[in-house]
């Protein structure tokens, strides 16, 4: 096998399926494009960005060593990578009051007693 790791090439998309495209490089080689290496973002449906029998331009991601199956991708070609949205979680903590477990401290004392009490109310 000729071809390596980081290869730009052209070839002809041969079969689209809902996971991703098959594409030939030549007339013994042929990669998969996995969905997730189509674009950046979400791809909600491959045939409406690549149809059978057009070319397109792709670089190799993977070579699997015992299969030789080979891994390509579109997405490392754009112009500008497009990253999905990130949302950072926000978390409710008193850290600026600097109370510590002093609140936990309190009811402790109320809270074992309302636990005693359910208890030998089950007992009961």
């Amino acid at each position: 096998m000729t071809y390596k790791i980081g290869d730009v090439l052209e070839g002809t998309v041969t079969g689209v399926q809902n996971y991703g495209v098959f594409v030939s490089l030549d007339n013994h080689t042929q990669g998969l494009i996995h969905i997730s290496e189509i674009q950046s973002g979400f791809t909600k449906e491959i045939q409406d960005i690549v149809q059978i029998g057009e070319q397109v331009q792709v670089q190799i991601i993977d070579i699997d060593e015992y299969t030789q199956k080979i891994s390509l991708s579109r997405r490392t070609l754009e112009k500008q990578f497009v990253r999905p949205p990130y949302h950072k979680k926000r978390y409710f903590t008193d850290k600026k009051q600097q109370i510590g477990f002093r609140s936990i401290e309190k009811r402790l004392p109320k809270w074992i007693d309302e636990a005693i009490d359910a208890l030998s109310k089950s007992k009961a």
